[in-house]
């Protein structure tokens, strides 16, 4: 089983060193591949180019970069750039965004934003695949008076998309990689986001898509009070349209009801019930929520857990 952590170093003195030093923990424990979002706090493919230079073998990537307020040219430099400082393990992630920090951080209008993504998925993929471009769409344009292709990253980048509902999910299949989904939970994977975005690519004749499911999880033995914490740090996303109704979907009331808390045990039993729900990818996120003890211990199964 492929599996991953996203990595959050919430206090750290240095963003940079301490994500590289929790890379090499994961790493050394067998964990396959680290992850890093994206808000307005630092550059997540600039992070994973740096981790993925100091740690050998570990594939990382960005879960995921909004396409509101960022242009194909740009996103596609920074990529191809990871791709080449990696030498071809890095994975770019791309996300809708959310209204509220769409226009409350870029004042940009968060209209239309399956047909952004169409068109920004269109762009992109001409960029990483060629370094060139010559894009009019009704949203954006993309031209290259002079080619765009970074030397190193010429084998092109996986692009994913955190896409979970109808339109998008047949954009990503048609356009992307594969997905990024994140709080789905197995019911609403193997009913409704797998079947979509798999029927999109086979109609399109592009091949079965990546399922990356990113799934907040933790080894601990104090359950409550970390399933507490969860319920806090979580609970933003309840207020998201598209996480409400995913939530729902996956016969959750909270999100911190897909949280995965407890023993080995617990949270093997439940990775194995993503994979067969369709996932092709396990990544688990808020490792750090429990402190140090348990994300390493959480590394430690991950790492029993790959294949």
């Amino acid at each position: 089983m492929t599996v991953g952590v996203a990595l959050n170093t919430p206090g750290a003195a240095n963003q940079v060193d301490a994500s590289v030093l929790q890379a090499r923990e994961a790493a050394a424990a067998g964990v396959r591949s680290a992850w890093f979002g994206q808000t307005f706090g630092a550059d997540s493919p600039q992070l994973a180019a740096l981790v993925g230079r100091e740690v050998p073998g570990l594939q990382v990537g960005t879960s995921a970069i909004p396409v509101f307020g960022r242009h194909p040219l740009l996103v596609s430099s920074q990529a191809q750039t990871a791709q080449a400082a990696t030498h071809g393990r890095y994975h770019l992630g791309l996300a809708l965004g959310t209204k509220l920090l769409t226009e409350g951080g870029f004042g940009l209008p968060f209209e239309r934003p399956v047909a952004r993504l169409r068109e920004f998925l269109t762009a992109l993929r001409q960029l990483t695949e060629t370094g060139e471009a010559d894009f009019h769409g009704e949203l954006l344009t993309a031209a290259t008076p002079v080619p765009a292709l970074v030397p190193g990253a010429e084998d092109g980048v996986p692009v994913l998309v955190a896409a979970m509902g109808p339109q998008a999910l047949r954009v990503s299949g048609e356009l992307a990689d594969g997905i990024l989904p994140y709080l789905a939970g197995p019911r609403a994977l193997e009913r409704d986001i797998v079947p979509a975005v798999t029927a999109a690519a086979d109609t399109a004749g592009r091949p079965a898509p990546r399922i990356v499911a990113l799934v907040p999880g933790v080894v601990t033995d104090d359950v409550d009070a970390v399933r507490e914490t969860a319920t806090e740090q979580l609970a933003f996303y309840e207020q998201i349209p598209s996480y409400a109704r995913v939530l729902e979907r996956s016969g959750a009331r909270r999100a911190a009801d897909l949280a995965v808390i407890g023993d080995e045990r617990t949270v093997a039993a439940e990775v194995r019930r993503y994979r067969d729900a369709g996932a092709t990818e396990v990544v688990l996120t808020g490792t750090e929520i429990a402190g140090d003890a348990s994300r390493l211990r959480t590394y430690a199964l991950l790492g029993e857990l790959a294949d």
